[in-house]
């Protein structure tokens, strides 16, 4: 009798990542069961549903008993469910940002523990560098300056994992680069995403910050990088943070507008004045560690992202966010 395939658990399973995440875990040979609140529904993981090897769970992990029952058997846990952004969380708030992005990952975090899972892996981002000096780029030991409560609430997400560094279930953490690409559930609040949606539709693009430096990965990179880490022996991952990334993502703002341009011709540019607080992010990013560590290679450049997402909305096979039945959306979850 053969035993039975590991079970990873992912909270946020239908969001961005986390979909995406699902279907190769699957597809490698796991059980997998996701926990989400299912905001904009679970559309993203119906291919799964009829898979015996997947699980879905509506479920809020910022509650004890969701936390539990999300880990609940699990070998290793992924820890993606989170207000994600800026935007996000200067909307709800810091008691709801921390609540939601510290607590509950206070909660899934001990629920693992006691559950006695291998390994637990925590979404975070390089949004807590903050404004990096001129110079090398930035690694996992560089000064954190978060810009903003999202950025402020990661690194008390981070913290809660490495107290836990020497218990049973071994933490990694990290700190993705601004993503872009389309999942079964494509953000549009993401700069290279949403400079292509802008272009499309308008054919016209607003620049804040020009100039500005960003560093910036695929969101199936960062799914390889994800599963490296699962499958990673315990000394290479227990309690380390790394940034996921690659060299060829790290770009100005201004170069990614000359990608779009190329993508979707006849597109005007116009620049402004940033006029409110936000995450001022102005970051080259290093990734020497992911790479040397683990031998994680991204793959997918940010030129053919811009020209995946322009084909995506240009054959409507991903349905244009700012038509009427999509106005209302929030993306926010991870």
């Amino acid at each position: 009798m053969t035993a039975p395939k590991p079970l990873v658990a992912v909270t946020g399973g239908a969001g961005y990542i986390g979909s995406l995440l699902c279907g190769e875990l699957l597809r490698r040979g796991y059980r997998v069961r996701a926990t989400d609140l299912l905001l904009f529904g679970g559309e993203s993981v119906l291919p799964y549903l009829p898979d015996a090897a997947f699980e879905l769970v509506k479920g809020d992990v910022s509650e004890p008993g969701a936390a539990r029952a999300a880990v609940r058997g699990a070998d290793a846990v992924v820890h993606l469910a989170a207000l994600v952004g800026f935007p996000a969380c200067q909307q709800v708030g810091p008691s709801v940002a921390r609540r939601m992005n510290v607590e509950a990952t206070r909660l899934v975090a001990d629920a693992a523990e006691a559950e006695g899972c291998r390994r637990i892996a925590l979404a975070s981002t390089y949004s807590v560098y903050g404004l990096a000096p001129p110079g090398e780029p930035v690694t996992e030991d560089a000064p954190l300056h978060p810009q903003s409560l999202y950025a402020e609430t990661k690194i008390e997400a981070e913290q809660v994992l490495r107290e836990r560094a020497g218990g049973r279930c071994a933490p990694v953490i990290f700190r993705f680069a601004t993503l872009f690409g389309i999942s079964p559930r494509t953000r549009f609040d993401l700069i290279v995403n949403q400079f292509v949606l802008e272009a499309m539709t308008r054919r016209a693009l607003v620049i804040y910050q020009r100039g500005y430096r960003r560093s910036f990965v695929h969101v199936r990179d960062v799914v390889e990088a994800i599963v490296l880490a699962l499958e990673a022996p315990d000394a290479e991952v227990r309690g380390e943070t790394f940034n996921v990334g690659s060299d060829q993502g790290n770009l100005s703002k201004d170069e990614v507008v000359e990608l779009v341009r190329r993508a979707v011709p006849g597109t005007t540019i116009s620049y402004k004045d940033l006029s409110f607080g936000g995450d001022m992010r102005d970051i080259t990013a290093s990734f020497r560690k992911i790479e040397r560590v683990l031998r994680f290679s991204a793959t997918r450049s940010v030129e053919s992202g811009v020209s995946e997402v322009a084909a995506a909305l240009r054959d409507g096979i991903i349905p244009d966010p700012n038509a009427p039945r999509f106005r209302n959306a929030q993306f926010i979850v991870q």
